[in-house]
């Protein structure tokens, strides 16, 4: 069975959830505010030089220079798919 999302629901998930949520609400990540910015432990290299941009809605790590927006979050740390992510997302706004 496969699923279908429209483009407007995937932006919505990726633009409207706030980065910081889903780093601390959803994930529980370990972080760090420094200077009244979140830092967060970086899922992929365990450091801490991080930060998120609340308009652009992502998160960095300037070690490994990989963006994250939520979806990628959550595929990243979750160790799961695209439709896993997106579910999982999905699950936590309809609560």
């Amino acid at each position: 069975m496969s699923q279908y999302y429209s483009a407007d629901y995937l932006r919505m998930l990726r633009n409207d959830i706030p980065i910081d949520e889903v780093i601390v609400a959803f994930l529980n990540l370990e972080v760090r505010n420094h200077r009244k910015m979140l830092r967060f432990r970086c899922p992929l290299c365990q450091g801490f030089h991080t930060a998120t941009n609340k308009k652009t809605n992502l998160a960095r790590c300037f070690d490994c220079q990989k963006n994250f927006n939520p979806i990628d979050l959550i595929m990243t740390v979750g160790n799961c798919g695209f439709l896993d992510a997106v579910e999982f997302l999905k699950s936590r706004i309809n609560q």
